[in-house]
């Protein structure tokens, strides 16, 4: 099992190195394994957690949510502008420069390395400003963030233009972008990490109530067709829980 050092020395190294890398985002431990037993990454390889606003509005007191990931095991995580209050979703712009400033200063504190992400969430939080989002982009680059982050990027125009505007790596999400976009198309425009959210787990989640549905409108199971072998499933679990 690699120690904390090495994951956090692998997920570094993914950042460095030329080219871009999936980030698939399991949503639980079970699933974590199974996208290790396909060489994505999960249980002995880099966790990246999203801490969303690290829980608190006051820079000092989100910064600790960076300590409190890192002593959990994880290797990077992100902060992000978004403040959990619908009624005035996005944090002003000096606030959240300020929080991203005290992220990175815990973050460079930790005796492990941590890969710190700074999100902009306007765009998914009914803005259109591009403009203002790069600028807190910008922003958070210089205040020191390693990864740069702005969900809600739809089509590939935007993201060139967002990654045009900064030099630290930027992670895109698919969740919103045209599902037509492919990874090397991302690659081509210098993208450094791509992202699914929640998209894997909806999937599921999706089938699921598919299934329901048909056994409750129609009496009918034909999904269980589709379904592979219990033991090929165990034996992917198995297969995730020793990756070296």
């Amino acid at each position: 099992m690699r120690t904390q050092a090495e994951k956090a020395a692998a997920f570094q190294e993914l950042h460095r190195r030329p080219g871009t890398f999936i980030i698939p985002n399991p949503w639980d431990a079970g699933t974590a394994r199974l996208l290790a037993s396909l060489g994505a990454g999960a249980t002995d390889l880099p966790t990246n957690g999203d801490l969303e606003n690290c829980g608190a509005d006051e820079p000092e007191a989100a910064a600790e949510m960076i300590r409190r990931a890192s002593e959990a095991g994880c290797v990077g995580g992100s902060i992000e502008d978004y403040t959990g209050d619908p009624a005035n979703p996005i944090y002003g712009f000096n606030l959240a420069v300020e929080r991203v400033y005290a992220a990175v200063e815990m973050a460079k504190s930790l005796p492990i390395p941590f890969v710190l992400t700074a999100r902009a969430e306007a765009l998914i939080h009914g803005s259109v400003d591009l403009d203002d989002t790069i600028k807190r982009l910008q922003a958070f680059e210089q205040a020191g963030a390693d990864v740069l982050y702005a969900p809600g990027l739809k089509d590939l125009e935007t993201i060139r233009t967002v990654v045009s505007s900064v030099t630290k790596p930027v992670n895109v999400v698919m969740t919103h972008a045209d599902p037509s976009i492919t990874a090397a198309d991302l690659a081509a425009l210098g993208v450094k990490r791509i992202s699914v959210g929640g998209s894997l787990s909806r999937f599921v989640l999706n089938a699921f109530m598919g299934a329901a549905r048909e056994m409750a409108e129609r009496g009918a199971f034909t999904f269980v067709g589709g379904n592979p072998p219990w033991k090929e499933l165990l034996d992917q679990f198995s297969k995730g829980s020793s990756v070296p």
